[in-house]
């Protein structure tokens, strides 16, 4: 299963996250390396949006916990967040892989 962590960012995010960035980075590379975060970064060219990708049974609240503890989010950094589950089909990492 996978899942996406989606972040909105206030207007003053690249100026702002400078005081923040080190230690988000370090609590999402701890993710990556307990194989939970499969990928993460900013869309956009502003404003910006985050996209993180969580994998796993329990990517729904692996995503959630990590919300939780981002320093992004404690800070303010982001306005708000939603977790949704991502069904993936096509892919050599997908989920539930479906061809033709």
């Amino acid at each position: 299963m996978h899942a996406v962590l989606q972040y909105s960012y206030g207007d003053d995010y690249l100026e702002s996250r400078e005081l923040y960035r080190a230690a988000h980075l370090a609590l999402a590379w701890a993710a990556v390396e307990r194989g939970d975060l499969v990928l993460g970064g900013a869309v956009g060219t502003g404003p910006y949006e985050g996209l993180i990708v969580f994998t796993g049974e329990n990517a729904l609240e692996l995503a959630s916990e990590f919300a939780s503890a981002d320093p992004y989010v404690t800070s303010g950094l982001v306005t708000s967040w939603t977790v949704r589950p991502w069904t993936t089909v096509v892919g050599v990492d997908a989920a539930t892989p479906v061809r033709p």
